[in-house]
């Protein structure tokens, strides 16, 4: 008892707040404190702990120095050169859904927060909407709603603008009109040396082709000029299934994905529980029109669900039903693989049957999820006629598939981690072996150590870092902002 009580006296003493927030970092709060006021939340502040765990997963809650909150880019700029000029670590969070360690909060120095960057303006005469960083996807659907128009943007409502586009970011718009980066027009920066520019396709062209998928590597985006549709009125919604309708849920995919010129107003999801057969699996659908049961969706009709929401409803009330799983601790993994009938069986019993789900069952609360998520040729093909963007895709029908994994306890951080990436290993391998791999890491669904940016290609990474280099000389966002997926 005594040896116990020494041992927690010992970590009391080397795990204070205190120690975690420099002297230098307190210093540097106070003196942006005294200008912004009640912009900066210090760790005395009521607000302060709410703040620094919002962040989606508690892996990545922290205790910043201060969380800096700017209401305008006059502000930031200001804020950015006073925190370079300390040479201070900082980091900057849109919504916080990143599972990344020091991506969007940060143990001592400045968190940046970005929530008060959040209006949303139609422009009709454009078709274009200027979203604010900070926004979450359900403000911006929400707010266009009335005008009858959406962007291509994310599929879980409570993700934030910022984080999802500059990873590249998925949507169910993605066979239309390709990525969530591909959609952008103009991105509003300001850059380690605390100026202000405009990248898009006539002004500083590299940075804007860079932003796409580049991630927090180049500055801090403020608002992101999106270009907007005619979509409003949609079929769709969740259909749940057993476990065991599962194998004619993978066949159905093959027979989806495997069509030649697929209906690019088609959309489809599949999720499903291995660990947990109460919830089972769930295949979101979405039609673009405001049509019943398309054709496309043929191959899943004779498959009966326990529960059908599937009708005609608008986009973003397709978006507000679905649901989202609530868990303490989260990390995720992701793999890419183009579409061939062998390897879906092998991944399918992969993603089932892995011993390593019974290990992951057995942590407290432990469970893991997959997401089988189509991509279309058309997708790829339609990010290219927008300009392009650093990923390197390749315009073949493709999966991406991420395996998300949730538990209770930090002691079995690294248990989880291991027995989930020992499944995607899995995955890799047997997609490798049948020639299916697709060498590409879709930054939104990745693991912190999984090689990202060096899946875009040796040609892509070079030029990434001459952009870099130059808007960056100082190599602030690498080295003062040194969280998320970095150069490498």
């Amino acid at each position: 008892m005594a040896r116990s009580t020494i041992f927690q006296a010992l970590v009391g003493l080397i795990l204070p707040f205190s120690s975690v927030v420099k002297a230098q970092d307190q210093a540097l709060c106070d003196e942006i404190g005294v200008k912004l006021g009640n912009d900066t939340v210090q760790p005395t502040a009521s607000a302060y702990e709410a703040l620094s765990t919002e962040n989606w997963s508690q892996t990545v809650w922290a205790k910043p120095a201060c969380i800096i909150q700017p209401s305008n880019t006059e502000e930031l700029t200001y804020i950015v050169s006073t925190v370079v000029a300390q040479k201070a670590q900082f980091a900057i969070r849109s919504g916080g859904h990143s599972v990344v360690e020091g991506a969007a909060n940060i143990n001592g120095g400045v968190l940046i927060d970005m929530s008060k960057f959040n209006t949303v303006d139609y422009d009709a005469d454009n078709k274009v909407a200027v979203v604010g960083s900070g926004l979450r996807w359900k403000d911006v659907y929400t707010s266009l709603d009335q005008y009858n128009v959406t962007v291509v943007g994310g599929r879980v409502l409570e993700v934030g603008v910022g984080g999802l586009t500059l990873g590249g970011g998925l949507s169910y718009l993605a066979d239309l009109h390709g990525l969530v980066c591909d959609n952008v027009v103009n991105f509003e920066v300001v850059t380690a040396q605390g100026t202000v520019v405009n990248a898009s396709a006539e002004s500083n062209p590299d940075l804007f082709w860079a932003l796409k998928g580049g991630a927090n590597n180049f500055g801090i985006v403020t608002k992101f000029t999106l270009k907007a549709y005619d979509i409003h009125d949609a079929w769709g919604g969740v259909r749940v299934y057993s476990l065991d309708a599962l194998p004619a849920l993978f066949d159905a995919m093959y027979q989806y994905q495997s069509v030649a010129n697929k209906d690019p107003y088609a959309n489809i999801m599949l999720q499903a529980f291995p660990t947990n057969a109460s919830i089972g699996a769930i295949l979101n659908i979405i039609y673009l029109k405001g049509e019943e049961e398309p054709e496309a969706f043929a191959p899943f009709r004779n498959i009966t669900p326990l529960a059908d929401q599937t009708k005609l409803q608008t986009f973003t009330e397709i978006m507000l039903a679905a649901p989202l799983p609530e868990l303490t601790r989260v990390n995720w993994f992701s793999s890419s693989f183009t579409t061939d009938k062998d390897l879906f069986n092998e991944v399918a019993d992969v993603v089932t049957k892995a011993p390593e789900l019974g290990e992951i069952g057995n942590l407290t609360a432990g469970s893991l999820a997959f997401g089988w998520q189509p991509i279309s040729s058309s997708a790829v093909l339609a990010g290219q006629a927008h300009g392009g963007n650093p990923l390197g895709l390749q315009p073949v029908n493709q999966t991406w598939l991420v395996l998300d994994v949730g538990w209770w306890f930090p002691e079995d951080d690294e248990l989880a981690h291991n027995y989930t990436l020992s499944i995607i290993n899995k995955v890799d391998d047997a997609a490798k072996s049948s020639n299916n791999y697709v060498d590409y890491i879709f930054m939104n669904d990745a693991a912190a150590d999984q090689p990202v940016i060096e899946s875009y290609g040796e040609e892509n990474v070079v030029k990434l870092k001459a952009t870099a280099q130059k808007y960056d000389p100082d190599g602030v966002f690498q080295t003062l902002a040194s969280g998320g997926f970095k150069l490498p």
